[in-house]
C-alpha cells in the first residue's frame, strides 16, 4: 500500500484498495472520504489566519473504492467566519457531502482551558488488531497502525486506542493536522460499539469532527462508546487526543438493523 487515493488532476482521484472499509472491499471506509473532502475544504480560497474548527460529513450511500470527483464552495463568506461546502461524486453522482466552519484563529493571550483526562501513553506495542471473523481487513484496517489500549474491534465495548496511517492520504503529499483528525475519527463506531460487529449491520450517516485545536504529531488517541436504544438507533462519541492531551470530539448517527440473510 501506498496511498489512499492517487491524484488523476483537476480534482480527480482514484480510490486505491487501502480505502476499502471492514464490509466490503468494494465499498470505502468513510475515514479516507472524510480525510478527502476536509483536504478540498481546507484548499479552497484559503484566508491567513483562520482554521477548520468543524466538518461533518454527511454519508450519501456507500462510497465505491473508484474514481472519484471532489469539488469545493464557499457557502457563506466572511473574514472571521465562513461557511465551506465539499461534494464528492462518482460518474457525475454524488456519494459523499462535507460542511465545515471556518474560522479566525484565537489570539495567543487566550488561555488554554481543557477538562478532560489526560490520555493514556502510547504502548510501545500492542497485539495484532483483533476484528469480527467477516471482515475484510486488508484495506483501511490494515492502511492504519493501531495501538490499542482498551476494547477490541471484534470484542463489544467501549475502547481506547492510538493510531496512526501507514500511507498517506494522496501520493506525494504529507497529511495535514486535519486530514489525519478526520481519517481516524470515522473509526470511532467500531473502535467503541457495544454491538457484536458480526451480529449487527451498523451504518453511520454520518460525521461530524470538532477541533478546539489542531493535533500534533502522527499518532492521535481516541476513546469511543456507542450509545443505542430499542426503537431508537444508536449514537457513538469520542475524544481525540495527542501526546499534548485533547484537542476535540467526534459525533456519528448510526444506522443499526439485522444484517441481511
Amino acid at each position: 500500500m501506498e496511498e489512499f487515493y492517487r491524484p488523476l488532476g483537476d480534482g480527480s482521484f482514484a480510490a486505491t484498495p487501502a480505502t476499502a472499509g471492514p464490509w466490503s472491499p468494494d465499498a470505502q471506509h468513510a475515514g479516507p472520504v472524510a480525510g478527502l473532502l476536509g483536504r478540498a475544504l481546507e484548499r479552497h480560497e484559503p484566508v491567513p489566519g483562520t482554521r477548520v474548527a468543524r466538518v461533518t460529513v454527511e454519508i450519501l450511500g456507500p462510497v465505491p473504492v473508484a474514481e472519484l470527483a471532489v469539488t469545493a464552495r464557499v457557502v457563506r463568506p466572511g473574514r472571521r467566519v465562513a461557511l465551506l461546502e465539499a461534494v464528492m461524486t462518482h460518474a457525475g453522482r454524488p456519494v459523499a457531502r462535507a460542511t465545515a466552519w471556518r474560522i479566525l484563529a484565537a489570539p495567543e493571550r487566550l488561555p488554554a482551558f481543557s477538562h478532560a483526562p489526560a490520555p493514556p501513553p502510547l504502548p510501545e506495542s500492542t497485539p495484532p488488531l483483533e476484528t469480527w471473523p467477516e471482515a475484510h481487513a486488508d484495506g483501511y484496517l490494515a492502511a492504519m497502525e493501531w495501538r490499542v489500549v482498551e476494547g477490541a474491534l471484534g470484542r463489544p465495548g467501549p475502547g481506547v486506542t492510538w493510531a496512526r496511517a501507514r500511507v498517506p492520504l494522496v501520493s506525494g503529499e504529507a497529511d495535514t493536522p486535519l486530514v489525519r483528525a478526520l481519517v481516524l475519527a470515522d473509526s470511532a463506531s467500531g473502535v467503541g460499539s457495544q454491538l457484536d460487529l458480526s451480529k449487527w449491520l451498523i451504518i453511520n450517516t454520518d460525521l461530524t469532527v470538532a477541533l478546539h485545536r489542531d493535533p500534533v504529531g502522527e499518532w492521535l488517541c481516541m476513546g469511543a462508546a456507542v450509545h443505542t436504544s430499542p426503537r431508537g438507533s444508536a449514537l457513538c462519541e469520542a475524544a481525540l487526543a495527542d501526546r499534548s492531551g485533547d484537542f476535540g470530539r467526534v459525533l456519528q448517527t448510526l444506522l443499526v438493523d439485522e444484517p441481511p440473510g
